[in-house]
């Protein structure tokens, strides 16, 4: 399981390179599906994986205010920042949480620990492709969405 968050997290910085070669204002125009921009997009990809993270961990949710985050670089340093958390919970992780439930304090019913961390994972591919066709319509190679190749399963 750790290997496709660190695909994710390989890939979530490739597209935070790739971002800073577009104009901010591509980056913020207002868009069909996803959070509605480009930049708000990372964000909210961010932002669900450490909730959800905390969540699990019995920690209590932060907000965050996506006013805050108009450029690359800010939403470059809290993803770095919040990565690291989450780097160490995903680490710790065992077979023995997969069936644990856990009540986040958004939702309406208990989901466990297993299904939620596997949504993470989903959650911020599924963002990716809205990501991949946006920056097509700009005339933009998007990021490969390819796991091989990659070396993040190495052999022992």
């Amino acid at each position: 399981m750790y290997t496709f968050f660190e695909y994710n997290w390989q890939v979530r910085n490739e597209w935070l390179e790739l971002c800073k070669t577009l104009p901010n204002e591509e980056l913020l125009k207002e868009r069909v599906g996803g959070i509605g921009n480009i930049l708000h997009t990372l964000l909210h990809i961010i932002d669900v994986e450490y909730s959800w993270i905390r969540c699990i961990q019995g920690k209590p949710d932060v907000e965050f205010d996506f006013d805050k985050y108009k450029t690359v670089e800010s939403v470059r340093e809290l993803s770095n920042e919040l990565q690291i958390e989450c780097k160490n919970f995903i680490q710790s992780w065992s077979s023995e949480m997969e069936h644990t439930p856990v009540k986040a304090s958004w939702a309406k019913r208990e989901y466990t620990k297993g299904e939620i961390v596997r949504h993470i994972i989903a959650h911020e591919i599924h963002h990716i492709g809205q990501l991949s066709i946006w920056v097509r319509e700009l005339g933009v190679q998007p990021v490969s969405a390819n796991l091989v190749g990659r070396n993040l399963i190495i052999k022992n």
